[in-house]
């Protein structure tokens, strides 16, 4: 394939978002933030929004980069606007940890904290809904995968304008009596829109169409995964605009999360049902570890939703709110990332290195750019750790799920570093590693030509 399929600065992406995951789980390891400290407290969002901005959405934005042009058939609209858009999100960070910092009551006020991390922020998701939304924009009619990435990206504008207005009216810059409803009352709608919207639903789209690549499937676009779209589309919307007008006329929000959640359980039902068809077509008999391990993340997809279903017959929902939000948001968006992760790391090293020379040499597989026996181990580790921290928090022992923190950051890096020698080409053996013409990879950028 040429170089101008590759995404310059989606390494980059992935590398910063890897950090972050790791940062967050040394926090939780350390005992800062839930279950320590309340869920709504300034430590618990810090560790909240490395997990949610500074892991999963910097590898969703990495990843859409790379595979929003796959999804469409054309390419990415600008290879130059991801850098700057990373450098502001990366930025805003910052002073969004110290507006929380603050809130904590661990530095004087300093009130510019949360009008800096609004601008760098928004700023920042502005150029990547921009650079997506066009080349999502000239390449209509879209595909049934793009559309799913079409409403993850409205969703994330949501998420974002949720998340400006709640640091804007916390540091005392919003006076408007509808805003301040919001603030006070739109916390479902944020989470639910950033996790559900942005994150789930997204995946779901560029899951049909990866599953279906990476397994040699036929790719689904019949009603039932149409209606996938539909009721999860439906769901948000319900939660999103619904949910936003019912703050603004004084109603609360039991109707209109009670109506997404039926429509969001019928959307997840038929996605796990495409899930079972694209395992079970696949031409690829034994499937790679990438497809396994997502498997383990669906499964606990499943698990989330049905341990939900069982808290709120048994009246027990908000008490372990938190344990159902940890194991959804790592056992599902975290292992299907690191995941698919291991999988587009080797892919695009591949595409990278060899693309040049295809045809022209002996060159490796994709395969021969890792070493499965080896990685898998750390994928199982960190999966048990997720299902031991899970139980600790439905019991309510604080220190054992330190402990199982602690496993889910061994694991953490040791699939890391299995990345790393991926991109170095360690894995590949002396005869092929550099063939003459093919190109060494750098490690937070690839050589796209232009």
């Amino acid at each position: 394939m040429p170089g101008a399929t590759l995404s310059r600065w989606t390494p980059s992406y992935f590398a910063a978002a890897v950090l972050f995951l790791l940062a967050a789980e040394v926090l939780m390891t350390l005992g800062i933030g839930y279950p320590a400290a309340a869920l709504q407290a300034p430590e618990t969002l810090i560790v909240v929004h490395f997990i949610t901005i500074g892991w999963l959405s910097l590898l969703m934005c990495g990843a859409l980069f790379q595979f929003v042009p796959v999804l469409v058939a054309k390419p990415i609209y600008s290879n130059r606007l991801p850098l700057p858009a990373l450098l502001l999100i990366l930025a805003g960070l910052a002073p969004l940890t110290g507006s929380f910092l603050q809130l904590g009551g661990y530095h004087s006020s300093e009130p510019h904290c949360f009008i800096v991390a609004s601008v760098l922020l928004g700023s920042g998701f502005s150029l990547v809904l921009w650079n997506l939304g066009r080349t999502l924009w000239d390449a209509r009619p879209l595909t049934l995968p793009a559309r799913f990435v079409t409403v993850g990206l409205f969703c994330v504008a949501a998420t974002v304008t949720f998340g400006i207005v709640f640091l804007l009216a916390f540091g005392g810059f919003v006076t408007v009596p509808f805003l301040l409803d919001l603030k006070a009352q739109g916390v479902p709608l944020h989470v639910i829109a950033g996790l559900g919207g942005w994150l789930t639903f997204t995946a779901m789209g560029v899951s049909h169409r990866l599953l279906a690549m990476f397994m040699l499937s036929p790719e689904l676009d019949g009603p039932a995964t149409r209606w996938t779209f539909y009721l999860g589309t439906l769901s948000l919307a319900l939660v999103i605009a619904a949910g936003t007008a019912a703050i603004g006329i004084g109603y609360g929000l039991d109707f209109a999360l009670a109506a997404a959640c039926v429509t969001g359980l019928a959307c997840l039902a038929l996605y796990g049902r495409d899930v079972l068809q694209l395992y079970r077509k696949r031409v690829r008999r034994v499937i790679e570890l990438n497809s396994r391990m997502a498997s383990i993340a669906l499964i606990n997809l499943a698990a989330a939703i049905l341990l939900a279903i069982a808290c709120a017959i048994l009246g027990i929902l908000e008490r372990h709110i938190g344990a159902l939000v940890f194991l959804f948001t790592f056992g599902w968006l975290t292992g299907l990332g690191l995941a698919k992760l291991y999988k587009i790391a080797a892919f695009v090293t591949w595409l990278e290195c060899y693309g040049p020379v295809l045809g022209k040499t002996p060159t490796p597989r994709v395969q021969d750019l890792v070493v499965e026996p080896r990685a898998i181990k750390w994928f199982w580790f960190y999966f048990a750790a997720v299902a031991i921290g899970t139980l600790c928090l439905l019991a309510e022992a604080s220190l054992p799920f330190r402990v199982a923190a602690a496993a889910m950051t061994v694991a953490t890096a040791g699939i890391a570093f299995e990345l790393l020698r991926t991109r170095r080409l360690v894995n590949v053996s002396d005869a092929l590693r550099l063939p003459a013409g093919a190109r060494r990879p750098r490690l937070f950028f690839t050589f796209v030509p232009g």
